[in-house]
């Protein structure tokens, strides 16, 4: 799945769900939240590298984007040109 299919699965997923309700400042308060539970599980991993911590981790950052691309289609960003876009610009950019 590329990031248009996952941008529109998105988008279905939150009208099916009742999601779509939800503000920019709800949805980006939910993103806060799963960064939260994403840091816990990095937490959790530094000490107890296992398989089924790296799954839940895995989950948690399913989670984090998820929610950006929610995010993005409440204010009508396509995602897959905003990546692109800043593709082009990072290919020419230089870090010291």
């Amino acid at each position: 799945m590329n990031t248009s299919e996952f941008q529109l699965y998105v988008s279905e997923f939150s009208k099916v769900k009742g999601f779509d309700k939800s503000s920019i400042e709800q949805r980006m308060l939910y993103l806060m939240t799963e960064v939260g539970e994403l840091s816990k599980e990095v937490l959790t991993v530094s000490f107890n590298p296992d398989t089924e911590t790296k799954e839940n981790l895995g989950l948690e950052m399913y989670d984090v984007v998820w929610n950006i691309f929610d995010l993005a289609n409440k204010l009508n960003i396509d995602l897959d040109q905003a990546f692109k876009k800043k593709m082009e610009i990072n290919d020419k950019r230089t870090w010291r």
